[in-house]
């Protein structure tokens, strides 16, 4: 009878034994969830086309405005979810100003007629999205007008400075990314009609607010 009772008893602990581990806490190392990784590859070349509107960062009589269009070439370098890369873009633009003068018998128009940048981008990519800043060289090229009795004579000059800001691209299709941005442009004074008038005629700087979207081919 004893034999019997503590064989009983031994079979019902080990039955017993695996519903109590089940229930104990689970102790030791808990391996941390991985890290989100893109999964889309931003790294290469790539192509696109890009349009949009600027201002002149001012108000009053003569603030420049107006549309531009051109295109886009760049080069990307991935690092995990860091994105470094290299932009250029030029544009044929329409932005400027018309003043009238001595009531409409003579005006000045002063139009920026092509521009473009330099820069580099530092982004962080989530997947098919990648936020970035950007910030590098720009330029125009400018045309001043000035109209009187029917007659005009104008003046050409190139201008140079520098450009500040942000954007978002999307990967939609493979290959293919829609992206849209702002940049705020600084671009250098200058002097139109120096050969012509004594002292010319001096132009300030020029402070733009740009925004931007545009269609990129990745190869």
């Amino acid at each position: 009878m004893k034999k019997f009772l503590l064989t009983t008893t031994g079979l019902i602990a080990l039955g017993m034994a695996p519903a109590i581990a089940a229930d104990l806490p689970a102790r030791g190392y808990t391996k941390a969830p991985a890290a989100a990784i893109a999964i889309n590859n931003w790294s290469g070349f790539y192509l696109g086309a890009m349009g949009g509107y600027a201002q002149e960062n001012t108000s009053g009589l003569g603030t420049l405005s107006g549309g531009f269009a051109g295109g886009t070439a760049g080069y990307n370098w991935q690092m995990g979810n860091l994105v470094l890369g290299l932009e250029a873009d030029g544009a044929w633009a329409d932005v400027g100003a018309n003043v009238g003068l001595f009531g409409g018998l003579a005006s000045v128009d002063y139009t920026i007629r092509s521009m473009g940048t330099v820069r580099g981008r530092v982004g962080y990519a989530f997947d098919s999205v990648l936020v970035y800043g950007t910030g590098g060289w720009a330029w125009s090229n400018n045309r001043f007008t000035a109209t009187a009795l029917g007659l005009s004579v104008s003046d050409d000059r190139f201008h140079s400075g520098w450009t500040l800001g942000a954007g978002v691209e999307v990967m939609f299709a493979p290959k293919w990314s829609v992206k849209a941005e702002y940049l705020y442009k600084s671009l250098e004074g200058g002097t139109y009609f120096g050969n012509a008038v004594p002292g010319g005629v001096q132009v300030g700087t020029i402070n733009l607010n740009s925004v931007q979207v545009g269609v990129n081919y990745h190869f």
